[in-house]
């Protein structure tokens, strides 16, 4: 009988807790997906900034932003984001070293029903002029 009173009571306070629909964030991006066009290899590194704002009624919490790879670098907003109020994320890839094509995505996980988001980055870098050696007798 205890443990029928035991489950009884667990079943009633995990229906009160997912019963709880309180306010929620919502996160809205200006855009998902940036294209850099062609860009060329000497550049070295080049940023794009993803605005966003709350447009939920409780504050908005940016917990973690990750890029694909190791070539693409992003920064975010840190503080909770308020009803309202907007953010950025900062994804900058560096184009050093890698000609051709590129798209690369980036994960923002957050506490919105929307979760996780995914970014993208995509363009082509043209490579570097090589010096042509020419051969003398």
């Amino acid at each position: 009988m205890k443990r029928l009173s035991f489950f009884a009571l667990l079943l009633c306070f995990t229906a009160f807790c997912f019963a709880q629909d309180g306010p929620k964030p919502v996160l809205s991006f200006a855009e998902k997906s940036y294209d850099f066009g062609t860009v060329k290899e000497e550049a070295g590194k080049i940023t794009h900034e993803f605005t966003f704002s709350n447009t939920g009624k409780a504050p908005l919490v940016i917990q973690q932003v990750t890029a694909s790879c190791g070539c693409t670098t992003p920064s975010w907003t840190k503080e909770p984001i308020a009803p309202g109020a907007k953010g950025t994320i900062t994804v900058t890839y560096s184009a050093a070293g890698r000609p051709g094509s590129f798209q690369k995505s980036i994960t923002v996980t957050n506490n919105s029903a929307e979760n996780p988001v995914i970014l993208t980055i995509k363009g082509q870098v043209t490579p570097k002029a090589t010096a042509q050696v020419t051969a003398t007798k």
